[in-house]
């Protein structure tokens, strides 16, 4: 199964463990979803947060 990455640095998204890890987010199971990894981070972070600010 392919693996695919954010690089943070370049803004493009990875085909397997190309660059560095301190420069990439991931692993996704898509594409669609490296590229999304911004947005997905964004929103992973504010639960996150919520959750904390709640207690749990």
């Amino acid at each position: 199964m392919t693996e695919w990455y954010y690089n943070r640095r370049t803004g493009e998204v990875e085909e397997g463990a190309q660059s560095l890890g301190s420069e990439r987010d991931g692993p996704f199971a898509t594409k669609e979803d490296a590229a999304r990894a911004p947005e997905i981070i964004r929103e992973r972070a504010r639960k996150w947060a919520e959750e904390d600010a709640r207690g749990n």
